[in-house]
């Protein structure tokens, strides 16, 4: 889900001013290298690492230790635990696997809520809390907003064909060419951009006539759909590449991954 700009109310710049004069995070994780504790929670709750070869966990964990190092994650209202950095890091390191050194420039902080938020960034009360992750834009740039519940379910076996962490990155990708339209102009070349744009919209009328199994709020936008179906097709790929044959493709070339290799 992304944030209009203009949506700066009063509780927004309380949660600026937080982030501007909050107390560094005690977190110290040497790049390239994460404890056996952290290896263990990989193991134990990151099904995409558990499939990998032994070469290819390595390269898993130097990406969660660089993420780690790179952006800082602070808790609202809640402690930050063990578990919840591994999921994060996971979160954004399973759609940049396949696109070597790729790191996110256009993050800086992951702002974790116990549960759902309203769009004033509230988590109390029973009105309007619906939402389970945001990346922002304008004032919020470089900010990114994720229920601690919807992430823990992303990773169960719950989860279906849904992840809200990996929804979020993915509009961090799209995101990176400096809009976020459903185009991820950085990661494919200018020439498969209009295939891509024509193959989104054909699944969309699909999706609108109750022809789809991809999740409606792929509807909302260019940008949510590619997000939804990025979730699908790293959740649950066999499912995709069956279901959705063209789409998987496209999907795969955009992250240099080949996701149905293996269960889902």
């Amino acid at each position: 889900m992304l944030i209009p700009y203009f949506l700066i109310t009063i509780p927004v710049i309380a949660l600026i001013a937080w982030l501007i004069f909050r107390k560094k995070s005690t977190l110290t994780v040497n790049k390239y290298t994460i404890n056996a504790q952290y290896r263990s929670l990989l193991d134990e709750h990151v099904n995409y690492y558990h499939k990998l070869n032994k070469r290819d966990r390595k390269r898993f964990e130097n990406g969660v230790a660089n993420f780690l190092a790179d952006v800082n994650i602070e808790g609202v209202g809640t402690e930050i635990t063990d578990l919840d950095r591994v999921l994060i890091a996971s979160s954004a390191v399973i759609p940049i696997f396949g696109l070597g050194n790729w790191r996110y420039a256009n993050l800086t902080n992951v702002i974790l809520y116990p549960d759902t938020f309203d769009k004033d960034y509230q988590f109390e009360g029973e009105k309007g809390r619906n939402i389970m992750g945001m990346v922002g834009s304008g004032y919020m740039n470089g900010q990114m907003l994720l229920s601690r519940a919807a992430l823990l379910k992303g990773f169960s076996s719950a989860a279906g064909k849904g992840n809200t962490a990996i929804h979020e990155f993915v509009h961090l990708l799209d995101k990176a060419d400096g809009a976020t339209d459903g185009v991820p102009d950085a990661l494919m070349q200018h020439e498969y951009a209009a295939p891509w744009l024509s193959l989104m919209h054909r699944e969309m009328h699909r999706i609108s006539e109750g022809k789809s199994d991809i999740n409606p709020y792929a509807l909302t936008s260019e940008a949510e759909f590619f997000a939804v179906a990025s979730e699908y097709f790293f959740e649950k790929p066999g499912q995709l590449q069956a279901k959705h044959p063209e789409l998987y493709q496209q999907l795969s070339q955009i992250f240099r991954q080949n996701a149905a290799d293996g269960t889902d």
